[in-house]
């Protein structure tokens, strides 16, 4: 479906930039800590998110690893929601990852039935 393979490339591209950011950006490493969260979460964060967006573009030709990439990223954004409720953030903070999370729910949804 067309509107599938597009949330794909758009959260696919997205995500590569938000994990390598979160691999190496001095504005992450702070924010981390902000968060407080120890630097190795980071770099796993950046790396799931890496991961996810590897699924959903290879989703493109495969519907499973697609569904696998939008839980991926509805489960990381479920987090990054959380962590801002944590640190009471407000609202428009939040923002991002609420998009993200639905754009993930929509790849999901509409891949699902290969997971079955």
């Amino acid at each position: 479906m067309i509107l599938s393979i597009i949330l794909q490339v758009l959260l696919g591209v997205g995500f590569l930039m938000f994990g390598f950011m979160k691999l190496g950006s001095k504005q992450m490493v702070e924010g981390f800590k902000h968060y407080g969260y120890p630097g190795w979460f980071r770099v796993f964060t950046g790396l799931v998110e890496i991961l996810s967006a590897v699924f959903v573009i290879v989703g493109i030709w495969n519907e499973t690893v697609a569904a696998w990439g939008g839980l991926l990223i509805v489960v990381t954004m479920i987090g990054a929601i959380i962590t801002h409720i944590k640190i009471k953030d407000a609202v428009k903070s939040m923002m991002m990852p609420i998009i993200l999370l639905l754009l993930g729910f929509i790849v999901l949804f509409i891949n699902f039935e290969s997971l079955l």
